[in-house]
Formats: C-alpha cells, sequence, structure tokens
C-alpha cells in the first residue's frame, strides 16, 4: 500500500485560495479496474483507491502514514507568485498594456 501526501491545487474555477490549507492523504490504485458489462461502467475491487484523507498539517498526515506502516510520498506544493492589484488598476492612464478592443 503506498500513499501520496500533498496540498491539492484550487480548480480553473475557482479565483480564491479556500481550503488550500488541508493536506490529503490519497491511496494509489494498484488494481486494474475492469468493464462492466452490463452497465458499462468501471468497477474496482481496491476501496482504498477511493479513499482520501484530510489533516490540517504535513505533520499530521506524515505521523499518520508512519503510525500506520503505510509508505508514503511527499509531495510539496508549487509556489504561486502573486501580484496584488486593485480593480481600478484595470482603467487606469498610464496602463502599461494597451486595451485591444
Amino acid at each position: 500500500m503506498f500513499a501520496k501526501i500533498y496540498q491539492p491545487s484550487p480548480s480553473a474555477m475557482q479565483s480564491g485560495r479556500g481550503k488550500s490549507a488541508v493536506w490529503v492523504l490519497e491511496f494509489a490504485n494498484n488494481v486494474k479496474k475492469e468493464l462492466d458489462a452490463l452497465t458499462g461502467t468501471f468497477r474496482s475491487s481496491d476501496t482504498m483507491g477511493q479513499l482520501d484523507l484530510q489533516f490540517e498539517t504535513l505533520e499530521d498526515a506524515v505521523s499518520y502514514a508512519k503510525k500506520n506502516n503505510i509508505a508514503h510520498r511527499v509531495v510539496q506544493p508549487k509556489k504561486v507568485k502573486r501580484i496584488p492589484r486593485s480593480y481600478a488598476d484595470n482603467f487606469s492612464y498610464d496602463r502599461k498594456l494597451p486595451w485591444t478592443h
């Protein structure tokens, strides 16, 4: 059983940084999924592939993995360079980039 510990990045539909402080312990899916002939959906007998555990800190997630003898890998999040701007900067007279429309 192998697990990956990471901080999920927000989806493309999110502009804020809400719920970005949690750490997720996600188990790797080792069992091949089979196609069900009757319904046309995929099925698997691996229930650990459906399980994602959330922790408040990285240390909590790592200590849980060590306590339960789970081999794990920590993926550090990439830092995003954010430039703070106000909405009024879009209409500034000395704007660096001119309007295109």
